[in-house]
C-alpha cells in the first residue's frame, strides 16, 4: 500500500481505462479523487476518453461541481455503464444530449456483474430486465444514439424453453472506492459508512482484472488497530490510498460528519414525527398505506412514497413493518433527500449486492414506488424523459421481483393545484402534463412481465386508483368530489378499462382526522 495525493491518483489512470467509481448519490463518493481527475484533465488533457461504471451515480441532484458532474467535461468520459445516471444533473444531461454514450443497467444486475467480473465469470444470467428497456429486443440498456456504436452489453438467451437475459462482463482497469480508515498495511475499513455499497466487489473486480485499486479514506491509523469485522477490503487488494478529510462545506452531501445512528453503532430517539397536512401527497400515502400488512418487509421509493412512512407513524403502526432500502439497510427509517440509501437506526446493513440477492428471490412483501408515466398497457417509465436521462436504479429489480407493487403519484403534473374541502377533492388548476399516456417513452416496469410473474399491481393517485389486468389497466376507485368524465377520462391519453364495481375511495382518506387504520394480516 502506498499513500499518494489526489493528483498522483489521477496520473495512474490511463486514457481509455474502465474506471469503477463507488458512491451512492449523496453517500460515499470519492470526492477528492474525482476532483483530482477533473483537474488533471483540465490542466493536461489526461486522462481522457475513460469509461466509467457505477451503481447510483454520486451527486446531489444539482448542477454543483460535485460527484459525477466533475467528470462531465467534453472528452473526459467516452462511455458510462451505470444503474442511475442522474444524481449529478450535468452528467445526466450530457448523456441525455448524446454527448456521453451510456448504458443504464438495473442496480441489482450491475452489482452482481461486478461480482461476476471479480470471479472471472462471463457475466450475469438473470430474468431481471425482461420486456423492459434493458431487453435487447427493445433498447438493450442503451440510453442514447451514441451507445449504439458500442457492442451489445446484454443478449437474450433461452434455456429449457425459458427466456433469460445475459449481461456480459467487462474488465475493470481502476477501482476508486471510499472507506473510512486505512491502517498502515492498507486494510480498508468502512465502519463510518452509512452505505456499504459496491466497494468490495469493485475492488476485487479491478484487482482480478489486473487493474489497480485506489481507496480514499479519512486517515491512516496504526497497524492492527482496526477491528477485523470493520475491514471489508483487505490490504492485499489495495494498491494506493488517498487521505482526504471530510469536506464540511458540502453540507449533507456525502455525509461529511460521522453519524453513528446510520451505521448501527448507536440508536437515537426520533423526535415526534411531524404529521403532514392533508394534501394530495398525503391522500396518496394514505391510500397506499391501506395495502400494508403486519410484519411485512417494504421497499419505499424516493419522493412521494416517503409519505407512507409518515402515515404509518401517524396511525401508530410504524413499528409493525420493516422498511428496506436497496442499497443495503433494513429496519429503521430511510434517510430522505440526496443521502437516500442510508437509514436511521437500521437493524441490519449489508452490501447492495447481498440485498439484491434477497430482493431478486422475492423477499419483499411489497414495494411502494413513484409513478411518473403510465401507458394503456400498464407499463411505467421513471428512467427517461426526452433529454433527461436518469436510468432505473433498483426500480427494475424491485418491481419485477416483488409480490405486490403500488405505484403512486399525482394524476397529472406541472402546475397542479388541488385542495381537500369537506371530505372531497377539489381540483383548482389541473396539471398541464398528462401522466397516463398511450405509450411510455421508456419501459422501466413491464406490465407484460408482471402478468407473467402473476404479480399484484396497483396505481394510486389522489383522484383515481387503477389495477393491472391482462387486458390493461382498470379503473377501480375514484375520489369523492371528482367527475369521472371531466377529471379522469379527459385527462388520460387513452380510455382505461372501468370496473363494473367502480367504488369511491375510502372517505377517511379525505378527512383531517387520523384514519384509524388497522394493518391487515399477511
Amino acid at each position: 500500500m502506498k499513500v499518494i495525493t489526489k493528483e498522483e491518483a489521477a496520473k495512474l489512470i490511463k486514457d481509455g481505462d474502465m474506471v469503477a467509481i463507488s458512491g451512492s448519490g449523496g453517500s460515499g463518493s470519492c470526492e477528492a479523487i474525482l476532483t483530482g481527475i477533473k483537474d488533471s484533465f483540465l490542466q493536461t488533457g489526461h486522462p481522457c476518453n475513460i469509461k466509467v461504471t457505477c451503481g447510483i451515480s454520486p451527486g446531489n441532484l444539482t448542477n454543483d461541481d460535485v460527484g459525477m458532474n466533475m467528470l462531465a467535461k467534453p472528452g473526459l468520459v467516452s462511455l458510462a455503464v451505470c444503474a442511475h445516471l442522474g444524481m449529478g444533473r450535468v452528467f445526466g444531461n450530457a448523456i441525455g444530449s448524446d454527448q456521453i454514450p451510456a448504458f443504464a443497467v438495473p442496480l441489482g444486475v450491475i452489482n452482481h456483474l461486478y461480482r461476476a467480473i471479480a470471479g472471472k465469470e462471463g457475466g450475469v444470467l438473470t430474468k431481471i430486465g425482461l420486456n423492459t428497456f434493458a431487453d435487447p429486443r427493445i433498447d438493450g440498456c442503451r440510453t442514447n444514439e451514441g451507445a449504439k456504436k458500442f457492442p451489445d452489453l446484454v443478449k437474450l438467451v433461452v434455456i429449457e424453453g425459458k427466456e433469460y437475459l445475459f449481461y456480459k462482463s467487462f474488465p475493470i482497469n481502476v477501482a476508486i472506492v471510499k472507506g473510512t480508515y486505512a491502517d498502515e498495511e492498507g486494510n480498508i475499513s468502512l465502519e463510518h459508512e452509512g452505505v456499504i455499497g459496491e466497494q468490495y466487489n469493485m475492488a476485487i473486480a479491478a484487482h482480478n482484472s489486473g487493474g489497480i485499486v485506489i481507496a480514499q479514506v479519512e486517515k491512516i491509523v496504526p497497524d492492527h488497530s482496526l477491528r477485523a469485522r470493520d475491514v471489508l477490503i483487505h490490504s492485499s487488494y489495495v494498491d494506493y490510498v488517498v487521505v482526504a478529510e471530510p469536506d464540511l462545506s458540502l453540507g449533507d452531501y456525502n455525509i461529511p460528519v460521522y453519524r453513528p445512528e446510520l451505521t448501527g453503532d448507536s440508536r437515537i430517539e426520533l423526535a415526534d414525527v411531524k404529521i403532514r397536512e392533508l394534501d394530495e401527497r398525503k391522500v396518496c400515502g394514505r391510500r397506499a398505506a391501506m395495502e400494508l400488512t403486519k410484519n411485512s418487509v417494504i421497499n419505499l421509493g424516493v419522493g412521494m412514497p416517503d409519505s407512507v412512512s409518515n402515515v404509518a407513524a401517524e396511525e401508530g403502526f410504524a413499528e409493525a413493518i420493516d422498511l428496506s432500502v436497496e442499497s443495503g439497510p433494513t429496519g429503521g427509517i430511510p434517510v430522505g433527500g440526496v443521502c437516500f440509501g442510508a437509514s436511521i437506526n437500521p437493524e441490519s446493513v449489508i452490501s447492495t449486492a447481498e440485498q439484491f440477492d434477497a430482493y431478486n428471490g422475492g423477499c419483499l412483501d411489497m414495494a411502494i414506488l413513484g409513478l411518473a408515466e403510465v401507458d394503456q398497457y400498464g407499463n411505467v417509465n421513471v428512467s427517461k424523459f426526452g433529454t433527461r436521462v436518469t436510468g432505473p436504479g433498483g426500480f427494475i429489480n424491485i418491481t419485477q421481483c416483488t409480490k405486490k407493487v403500488v405505484f403512486m403519484g399525482t394524476f397529472t403534473a406541472k402546475n397542479l393545484e388541488e385542495k381537500i374541502v369537506d371530505g372531497k377533492l377539489q381540483i383548482i388548476h389541473d396539471g398541464e402534463k398528462h401522466k397516463f399516456v398511450s405509450q411510455v417513452e421508456q419501459i422501466t416496469f413491464s406490465a407484460k412481465q408482471a402478468i407473467i410473474n402473476n404479480q399484484e399491481i396497483l396505481y394510486v393517485t389522489e383522484r383515481a386508483v387503477f389495477k393491472l389486468t391482462a387486458q390493461g389497466i382498470m379503473l377501480i376507485e375514484i375520489a369523492p368530489g371528482v367527475d369521472l368524465a371531466k377529471d379522469i377520462l379527459a385527462k388520460m391519453d387513452f380510455k382505461p378499462l372501468i370496473s363494473e364495481n367502480l367504488k369511491t375511495m375510502d372517505e377517511r382518506i379525505f378527512k383531517p382526522a387520523k384514519m384509524g387504520l388497522v394493518l391487515k394480516e399477511k
